[in-house]
């Protein structure tokens, strides 16, 4: 038996799963009633929807996240085997989930519980999408398609999310407001992160580009008195 599967097909399976669930979260920001709108009237009864449209904003942003890094390191990805295929499975399944998780949640949005289911679906999304990375380092690194710096990052910010809201179950019995907002520093800490990266990469890529001049220079002198010899 081949363990190994066509990149096109697992690719545009995910990405499928992906646009179906980030197409689904707008279907749990109910419309109102003809009756609600009567009796709250237009304001009303969209301030009553206020925690469905925080909801719908965290989830899909979110979901666009993972979607983007799957986009990034998919490219690294030769081939996909058993292992690979049953990760991003277990990925997909837990990104199925997210809009009833985030229904669940804006519904209740005043309790405890569903904010913890909410938050345990986000960081199992995580915990996979981290064992994917983690799984193309090992296959991939220290090779010139995977630079170190890239592997370094790739992790870091494959951990960054479901520590956050791990973290957010914990200060949820201390804070409960701030809790449901932690989320925001998940979004700050990758895009200083993102510059640093950038920053860096950009300064190991000038300095190997001076290595390699300074070596043709070096060679260029050695070459030179040879020539007068001749």
């Amino acid at each position: 038996m081949v363990d190994r599967y066509p990149n096109d097909r697992v690719n545009n399976f995910s990405d499928a799963i992906f646009a179906i669930a980030i197409t689904l979260l707008v279907l749990e920001v109910k419309v109102p009633s003809t009756e609600d709108l009567d009796a709250y009237g237009t304001m009303g009864v969209l301030q009553r929807l206020i925690p469905s449209f925080i909801g719908l904003l965290v989830s899909f942003f979110v979901t666009a996240a993972y979607w983007r890094a799957h986009l990034a390191f998919a490219q690294y990805i030769k081939v996909y085997d058993s292992r690979l295929v049953w990760l991003t499975v277990w990925l997909l399944l837990f990104v199925v989930l997210l809009p009833f998780s985030t229904g669940f949640y804006a519904k209740h949005f005043n309790y405890n519980g569903p904010f913890i289911f909410y938050c345990l679906n986000l960081v199992f999304i995580g915990v996979f999408n981290y064992l994917i990375v983690r799984n193309i380092i090992r296959k991939e690194k220290n090779t010139e398609v995977l630079s170190p710096i890239l592997a370094r990052w790739f992790t870091f910010r494959a951990l960054v999310a479901p520590a956050v809201w791990f973290v957010s179950i914990g200060v949820l019995f201390i804070a409960p407001i701030t809790a449901r907002f932690l989320f925001i520093i998940i979004f700050m800490i990758l895009i200083i992160g993102e510059r640093r990266f950038r920053r860096r990469s950009q300064a190991l890529e000038l300095a190997k580009l001076k290595a390699i001049e300074l070596a043709k220079d070096a060679e260029d002198s050695l070459e030179e008195p040879q020539n007068v010899k001749g």
